[in-house]
């Protein structure tokens, strides 16, 4: 009854934060009682709506709202293009209104509660110097029960699937969870000796081997066992969505959890948005207000792919131990030749831990060290690997150097 419960309370909710919403645009207008401030009436009334407004989910995917960008000091249109669609994921391209040739390049954005729009920032990073594609996975609560399952495998799949769309030549980059289904799907076709196996595949900030410096989500996954998780953590969809019966990690769930590990940083950031929006210093309320409308924009996952990435990846660290399988077959990341290696961790990472990405590099022990690097953002928590401005002006860089060095 875990997804009963949260429908029933948000049905309770939205009501009140429609009011919220309405209730602070007119509050712009001039008070209509004479005995109550102005001041009162304008600033704090309008700003405890606003931020009251603000405080639900919700679980549509946000615009990634990039209409052009300039490459080579003109300004190109942008046109998003789905090439390439299966029941759980979309192959989203960025198409844009030029002849100049660029490196193509798939992002693969985490399945983990939030949509693919969070690495909105990365996509708009790269698409001045790269063709740029990414993974924009579907709400499972949206995915009726006749499309099957969603493991792991289903994911690797679904990788290397993409990767044959795009064809050879193409580069991969990979934010956080799918580094290793990356490293994976990497794996295979090499050992297969695919044409389609990228140039070079970039990772960042993803939990390759989670023994190094274990951090709260680590001592978190390795502090029950499986079947604690699938028991209270797995909900099922309520009968007015499409995927109704799917079994579910909720995104409610999810985001309850990240934003408990840093429960004063996200209360400090409503109250700093109300002492702004108070202060009509808009500038700065709205880019709080911005990170929030992406924040809390939240994504089920499928209950086999949830369960599957706590066991192997969390707890059994499948891949480092070399028992990670694909269909009965072992995955060897020592069989990458071809494809250039980069790493890139943050200092301050309390998600993926320094070390965890970097043992990629071990284990990609078949490719020369010439065509390797591993790069260590000093000052940065998880989300500044791929986001803000040490992302945009120290790691980015870095990034596109090495893709352009081995194009």
């Amino acid at each position: 009854m875990l997804y009963q419960a949260y429908q029933a309370y948000a049905d309770l909710m939205d009501p009140l934060r429609f009011f919220a919403r309405n209730a602070a645009s007119l509050l712009a207008e001039p008070s209509p009682w004479p005995w109550v401030p102005e001041q009162m009436y304008k600033y704090d009334l309008s700003a405890s709506y606003d931020v009251f407004a603000r405080t639900g989910l919700t679980y549509k995917r946000p615009p990634f709202n990039i209409p052009s960008v300039m490459v080579g000091g003109e300004e190109v249109e942008i046109r998003e293009e789905s090439p390439f669609h299966t029941p759980f994921g979309t192959l989203l391209h960025f198409a844009k209104q030029s002849a100049v040739q660029q490196p193509r390049v798939l992002i693969v954005a985490p399945m983990s509660g939030h949509f693919a729009t969070l690495l909105r920032g990365t996509v708009l990073t790269m698409l001045p110097d790269h063709d740029v594609y990414i993974t924009d996975w579907h709400n499972a609560r949206d995915v009726p029960t006749e499309a099957g399952r969603f493991g792991l495998e289903d994911y690797i799949e679904h990788m290397i699937k993409f990767l044959e769309f795009l064809g050879p030549g193409a580069h991969l980059v990979a934010v956080c969870q799918p580094t290793v289904a990356a490293l994976a799907a990497v794996s295979l076709m090499a050992e297969d000796n695919h044409p389609a196996q990228p140039r070079s595949m970039t990772l960042m900030a993803g939990p390759i081997d989670c023994r190094v410096n274990p951090t709260k989500v680590n001592e978190l996954a390795m502090s029950k066992p499986i079947e604690w998780f699938e028991k209270n953590l797995i909900g099922t969809v309520p009968m007015r969505y499409p995927g109704a019966s799917r079994r579910v990690y909720p995104g409610f769930v999810q985001i309850s959890s990240f934003m408990s590990m840093n429960m004063e940083r996200h209360s400090q950031a409503f109250i700093d948005m109300f002492n702004h929006l108070h202060a009509r210093n808009t500038e700065k309320a709205e880019s709080i207000k911005e990170f929030y409308e992406e924040y809390l924009a939240v994504s089920d996952l499928p209950a086999e792919f949830f369960l599957e990435t706590v066991q192997k990846i969390f707890q059994e660290f499948a891949l480092p131990l070399g028992k990670l399988e694909y269909k009965g077959h072992k995955i060897d990341p020592a069989a990458i030749r071809r494809t250039a290696l980069m790493t890139v961790e943050g200092e301050r990472d309390d998600i993926c831990a320094l070390g965890q990405t970097l043992a990629a590099q071990d284990m990609c022990s078949g490719i020369r060290m010439n065509r390797k690097l591993h790069h260590v953002q000093a000052g940065v928590g998880h989300y500044g690997v791929f986001n803000g401005r040490r992302w945009q002006n120290e790691i980015y860089p870095m990034l596109r150097d090495f893709i352009h060095m081995h194009a």
